[in-house]
């Protein structure tokens, strides 16, 4: 390979990238407002959980307990029903996603010690939502019966009652459970995939369509060379784009960087040089630009949103889609930055990933310039 010849073409497609202003700024710009838009918007938190209740006791244990639930911060009280049919109307009209129904017996069995029940109701076709919505409830009414037990025992001059077994919970790497820590990392790699793969998949289809592919062609520059002298530029740009995601992500999301910032951004360069030989792949392969860009949102998103445990947990996916997902590179590079942003981990427990990466990165490569070759003979 001649160096000379591979920064001859880096230095062509600088000056395309310098006289195109409009994408450069577009390249530069849209990873921090990809971030910034799924940052805010895309959660996973559950709360304020609108609610409707239906209190058939009217007793001041029942009203403490309907103010129990307006303080806690997962629900929302939207209405208070006078009977069933508004209970059910509130819930088929979307207004509410879940009713607390409260007997007329609550407060005195409870109070003599008898067993009781309140009714909760959950809209369940978001299924992850109303799961977690029910433990909610079901947490805050088992305190407030067990308070309102004690109380009566205490009453009566007899020790109150407490549960067999009491846990306390230690939690981890995200101590706050903040949704956002958990999807930032996620979203850096799923928007450095598009970015990526985006970014070159228009070069050589470009070449293509201008008919300056054949002027290349009759050159002595080798097909290594080519692709390798056309990655040079964005290559840079993904860079800086990855040193944007990561900088927004702690300074504006407020996600902790307790690992090692070289191992970080190692395997970033390692990730990014992947995905820029994919576009490649799929520009030489396509030589059109409309259908390389349709082909680099396909493979490049689809499968990094779905199959990469950003969203959806892998081991929670039937077999045949687990053994699929780790085709998808992103996998990897999530897993290392989790690792490196949340745990502090560092080359000793990620090293699987990073020779994974390293392994793509080197097979999109040597395709995209297999695919060259085929073209130039």
């Amino acid at each position: 390979m001649n160096w000379r010849r591979t920064r001859a073409i880096a230095r062509k497609e600088y000056f395309h990238v310098v006289r195109d202003l409009r994408s450069l700024l577009l390249a530069l710009a849209l990873p921090l407002f990809l971030l910034l838009l799924f940052g805010y918007a895309l959660t996973l938190d559950v709360d304020r959980v609108p609610t409707v209740v239906y209190d058939m006791d009217r007793t001041p244990q029942s009203r403490e307990l309907i103010e129990r639930l307006r303080g806690s911060r997962f629900f929302t009280i939207e209405a208070v029903a006078g009977a069933y049919d508004d209970v059910q109307h509130l819930l088929d009209k979307g207004t509410c996603l879940m009713a607390l129904v409260i007997p007329s017996s609550y407060a005195s069995d409870i109070l003599a010690g008898a067993n009781t029940q309140v009714q909760v109701i959950i809209e369940g076709s978001d299924s992850n939502t109303a799961s977690i919505a029910l433990g909610y409830i079901t947490i805050l009414v088992q305190n407030y019966d067990l308070e309102l037990r004690n109380e009566a025992l205490r009453r009566q001059g007899l020790p109150g009652m407490r549960p067999p077994v009491e846990g306390q919970l230690r939690v981890w790497y995200n101590p706050e459970l903040k949704a956002r820590f958990y999807l930032v990392p996620g979203l850096i790699a799923l928007i450095m995939m598009i970015i990526g793969a985006l970014l070159t998949s228009l070069t050589i289809a470009r070449e293509y369509e201008t008919g300056t592919m054949e002027q290349l062609l009759s050159t002595p520059v080798r097909p290594v060379e080519l692709v390798l002298g056309k990655i040079v530029p964005y290559y840079v740009i993904g860079l800086i784009d990855m040193t944007v995601a990561v900088l927004a992500g702690t300074l504006i999301f407020g996600v902790p960087l307790r690992g090692n910032p070289l191992v970080l951004f190692g395997s970033s360069a390692v990730f990014m040089f992947g995905t820029l030989s994919v576009g490649m792949l799929i520009s030489a392969a396509t030589k059109s630009q409309t259908l390389a860009f349709q082909l680099g949102i396909l493979t490049s998103f689809l499968p990094s949103f779905l199959l990469s445990g950003f969203i959806y947990a892998i081991e929670n996916m039937p077999w045949i889609i687990r053994v699929v997902s780790h085709l998808v590179p992103a996998r990897y590079f999530i897993v290392l930055l989790k690792g490196v942003f949340l745990k502090g981990v560092g080359v000793q427990l990620l090293w699987v990933e990073g020779v994974m990466l390293i392994i793509f990165s080197v097979v999109m490569f040597r395709l995209a310039v297999s695919k060259v070759t085929r073209k130039i003979a």
